[in-house]
Parts: structure tokens; sequence; C-alpha cells
């Protein structure tokens, strides 16, 4: 149980580590109590609406009868990691900006900009993940991640007073997210026997 944990705690980082400097930009610009649960409660329905989204597609692909060959999907957090580390991503303040200054609730903007911002990376790492997992594992990982979501929500109020973090989470925040992806496709595709069935066939 504490490996399953570990490892939902650690994918939920991998795709939320950039996030952070997303929350710190929303916390910049609401300031009531009642705005906070609002952002909360968007950070929510957007992550949710992803996961569920990572969950289906990873359901219709257990119709696939060898484990192996699902563990091919952990090539495209391997590819997205390696992606990160030539080509850097695209500057999203200007997704933000917009999408908080339209007329919809807070609530909706917040979850639009999570889905708008999160979308490709959550669903190129939670589908790969998922399909490794049993149902009582997958479970265990759902309410990782909404303990992993409440503790990154109070990260990005906290560290909006504290400017010196959030320069240093953009300056190396690439980097460490492109390894975490890396190293969890390698993890998808050790699990899975694809590696072995690979060296098999050399």
């Amino acid at each position: 149980m504490g490996k399953i944990i570990l490892s939902g705690a650690t994918a939920y980082i991998s795709t939320s580590i950039d996030y952070l400097i997303i929350l710190m930009l929303i916390f910049s610009q609401v300031r009531s109590h009642k705005q906070r649960w609002a952002v909360y409660l968007g950070d929510l329905l957007g992550t949710g609406t992803l996961v569920l989204a990572a969950l289906i597609l990873a359901f219709i692909l257990h119709l696939v009868p060898a484990e192996w060959v699902l563990g091919i999907l952990g090539i495209i957090p391997i590819l997205m990691g390696l992606k990160l580390l030539i080509k850097g991503e695209e500057d999203t303040d200007d997704i933000v900006h917009e999408t908080l200054s339209s007329h919809r609730g807070l609530m909706l903007n917040v979850a639009t900009i999570t889905i708008a911002t999160c979308g490709a990376d959550n669903i190129g790492i939670y589908v790969p993940f998922f399909v490794t997992l049993s149902p009582s594992a997958i479970v265990i990982v759902l309410l990782t991640f909404l303990v992993m979501l409440t503790l990154f929500f109070i990260a990005g109020y906290s560290l909006v007073k504290v400017p010196i973090i959030a320069g240093i989470l953009e300056k190396y925040g690439r980097w460490l997210t492109a390894a975490v992806y890396i190293l969890i496709g390698l993890y998808i595709m050790v699990e899975s026997g694809t590696l072995t069935k690979f060296l098999s066939l050399i």
C-alpha cells in the first residue's frame, strides 16, 4: 500500500510542479476567503475531469490482453520528458490572465485553466499509470491525488507570499518535471514487463 501511495504522489507531483506557479498567479489575483474556496473547488473540478478522462481511457486499454503491450504506453511520459528538456514549455501567464478576466464564475475559470494548462500532461502521465493498477490500487491513488491536490493548494497560497521560492520553481521546475516524467515512464515499462520483453527479443 505504501508503494502505491508513493507512486500516486510521485505521479501527481510530476504533473503539478509547474501548476504551483499557476496557482500562485491565481492567488495573486484573489483576496477573500470565499474566492479561495472557489479556487480549490475549481482546481478539484478541473483535475477531476482530467482524471476521469484518464480512467476511461485506461479502462478501454485494459481490454488489451497482454500486460507488456500496455507497458509500451510508458514511452509517452518518456517522450514528454525529453520534449520538455529540449523545447521547454509554453508560457501560461496569458492563459491565466485571460481566463480569470472572463465573465464566468471563478470556480469554472480555475477549472478551465487547470484543464487547459495541465490536460496533455495529466492524460499523458495518468493513462499509462492507471493501466498498471488494480481497481483497489486505483482507489488508493485517487485518495492520494485528493490529499496531494489539497497540499498543493495550500502550498500555492503560501508560496505566493515568498517570491524567491517562486523564482526557483520557475527556473528549475522544468528540469525536475522532465526527470520525473522519464522516471515514471521507465517505471511503467519495468512494472508491466515491457522492458524485459524487449530485452528478450534482442
